[in-house]
């Protein structure tokens, strides 16, 4: 019921188009395969294989192209992190309204990453706890204006707010997105967002431009 309701939803939708369903881990893995859709709505839990392993074979097989949103009554840490780190886009409660769905299709599908408000708060009292892993490698790879946007990407910003605040034109942005992942060896904007905390080059409660 669940599943035709999403279905409903995001079918009634000017430019959106339902490709598949599926009711389990192994089936959304092989409808992606099958069809190659530009975003999935994941369940956390499913029968046999979670979403969160399916999201990850799913990242994994599409290179990222194919954008994962989760949906789950739960926001534990445990399930938000995990997703995250497997490169899921966004994470939704299934108490977000129709309206609030239907941006996070739009948005992730456009390349951008979403988190839900009280998820994004309980992600960052998350990376209040964890250690700070050596950054010195792996930032070494970025040039100094990559550094500039992973910053901006860290605060959440769009590439059109990215493009504004530092001056560039949004393809630029975009370029710069895709040749940082490329250098980190990351599937999503969301996993760029988790190396910038992790490595220590933005901390939780601090502006992120404070950091540059």
């Amino acid at each position: 019921m669940i599943r035709a309701g999403l279905v409903a939803l995001v079918s009634a939708e000017p430019g959106l188009r339902v490709l598949a369903e599926a009711a389990d881990g192994d089936s959304a893995v092989a409808a992606v395969r099958r069809r190659r859709p530009d975003v999935v709505l994941m369940d956390v839990r499913m029968p046999g294989k979670d979403g969160i392993t399916a999201a990850a074979e799913i990242i994994e097989a599409t290179g990222g192209d194919t954008a994962v949103i989760m949906l789950t009554v739960h926001d534990l840490d445990e399930h938000v992190y995990a997703a995250l780190r497997a490169g899921a886009s966004g994470f939704l409660l299934k108490d977000a309204g129709p309206e609030e769905l239907v941006r996070a299709v739009r948005t992730v599908a456009a390349g951008e990453a979403l988190l839900a408000p009280r998820v994004t708060k309980r992600l960052l009292r998350r990376f209040a706890s964890l250690g700070v892993r050596d950054a010195r490698s792996e930032l070494s790879r970025l040039t100094d204006r990559e550094l500039d946007v992973l910053l901006e990407v860290a605060r959440g910003g769009s590439n059109a707010e990215i493009a504004r605040n530092l001056g560039l034109a949004e393809l630029t942005v975009k370029s710069h997105v895709y040749h940082m992942m490329q250098k980190l060896h990351l599937n999503s904007r969301t996993q760029l967002v988790i190396t910038a905390y992790e490595t220590g080059l933005v901390c939780p409660g601090q502006d992120p431009r404070a950091s540059a």
